[in-house]
């Protein structure tokens, strides 16, 4: 039995003694190294042009967004408040990845700082919470527009609405901060490499020698006590709603009504779906292809900011005529 001097460790080394034969001795044991998409390292190169289009038009448009909206008094209301954190988010959420990620497929760029890491784990926990936070927020606005449209203006002031976004932030904050402190106490011995294309919260804990159940029980738990609880006033608001609209009086004023939620059940369904699938691929789907559930996780970080922008963009009239109007002036 050989003896292994050195246990890596987060940001310095711990003499530490074991007979693992995986063991092995890194020659930087500070840094992470990065495997991008594994099994499909010969196409990286190709892997990443839809990703690099996917990213520069979540950039384009989210930040297309935000001007509209910045520029437009009369888009100065609630809703379009929360569509601005929403595109925020969504630009946040992708910048956190996105440039590491197109290093790896172009320049085989795969080391990653210990403290970049976590923090790049942070970032994806916090603002991926966020959204779910700020979809919850537009499902309360859409609410109380279509059951207590007289009284939309008193409710949701803009000192509500501020409230609103602080203490969605503030839960995302707090409620992200164990991911990196977990992750940070476990000795990485067996192995620095991650067979992902950023870190992960759950593929950076697997390759840890500790007991990292506790890591493991708390994603768990924020995916269905504090992402499940989002889900549940989503649907006990649209429950409402759909009780509000069954009540109108003839078939059009229904549909014109349903309207005006179709882009925020169209955001919602972009994020859930994809977001459970992959939580779950990644616990528990130990059957299917390891290159399926990492591109499948590259992938739907991107969905959101991409989809957000067109699907507002298309379906909100209001920013939809002031984006024609913008095209229109530089024409003329």
């Amino acid at each position: 039995m050989q003896e292994t001097p050195l246990c890596l460790r987060v940001g310095h080394l711990l003499p530490h003694s074991m007979s693992d034969s995986n063991t092995t001795d890194f020659t930087n044991p500070s840094t992470f190294i990065l495997l991008g998409i594994p099994g499909l390292e010969a196409a990286h190169i190709w892997i990443s042009i839809p990703f690099c289009a996917m990213y520069t038009i979540a950039m384009l448009g989210n930040f297309t967004i935000l001007f509209i909206v910045k520029s437009e008094p009369s888009l100065h209301e609630p809703m379009f408040y929360f569509v601005c954190m929403l595109a925020v988010t969504d630009l946040v959420t992708s910048t956190s990845t996105m440039p590491k990620m197109l290093s790896i497929f172009w320049f085989n760029s795969r080391e990653i700082t210990f403290s970049a890491c976590f923090t790049q784990m942070y970032f994806i926990a916090c603002f991926s919470t966020m959204e779910s936070g700020i979809l919850m927020a537009m499902a309360f606005d859409r609410y109380v527009a279509i059951c207590h449209p007289l009284r939309h203006s008193t409710i949701l002031t803009n000192s509500i609405v501020v409230k609103i976004g602080l203490a969605v932030v503030l839960r995302c904050v707090i409620l992200a901060l164990p991911y990196p402190i977990l992750a940070s106490r476990w000795p990485y011995c067996r192995t620095n490499i991650i067979p992902h294309s950023y870190c992960r919260h759950i593929a950076v804990v697997k390759q840890a020698c500790g007991d990292v159940r506790v890591s493991s029980y708390y994603g768990l738990f924020n995916l269905f006590c504090v992402i499940g609880m989002d889900v549940f006033f989503i649907a006990v608001s649209y429950t409402q709603i759909l009780r509000a609209i069954f009540r109108l009086p003839t078939k059009d004023a229904r549909l014109k009504t349903f309207g005006t939620c179709v882009s925020h059940l169209c955001a919602i369904f972009a994020l859930y779906i994809p977001d459970f699938f992959s939580s779950f691929t990644q616990r528990f789907g130990h059957y299917i292809p390891r290159h399926f559930i990492v591109l499948f996780a590259s992938v739907y970080l991107l969905v959101p900011p991409v989809l957000h922008p067109i699907i507002y963009g298309v379906r909100t009239k209001q920013i939809r005529d002031r984006l024609l109007q913008l095209f229109t002036h530089k024409e003329t």
